[in-house]
């Protein structure tokens, strides 16, 4: 099972990776107050799908955070019951 992970792993690297020279031409991304940058295609949508998934994670957070401290006090609570 482990070796088909692997082998499905390196399948979609080869894929992502395939994909990304492909779409290497470059694109400008226009900012405000006129600013603008001209990169890669590939490197811009890696940017956008990074800052994704920061903004994701930090969404999360702090309901992880509030379970975490829950999940203390009723183990906490627990050791006291049994005692």
């Amino acid at each position: 099972m482990k070796i088909l992970l692997w082998l499905l792993r390196i399948a979609l690297f080869v894929a992502l990776f395939g994909l990304a020279v492909k779409n290497s031409g470059m694109v400008e991304l226009r900012f405000f107050f006129d600013q603008s940058a001209q990169l890669p295609l590939s490197l811009a949508l890696l940017a956008a799908f990074v800052a994704g998934v920061v903004m994701g994670l930090t969404a999360i957070l702090a309901t992880v955070a509030r379970q975490r401290r829950q999940l203390g006090a009723l183990r906490k609570r627990l050791k006291t019951d049994e005692k």
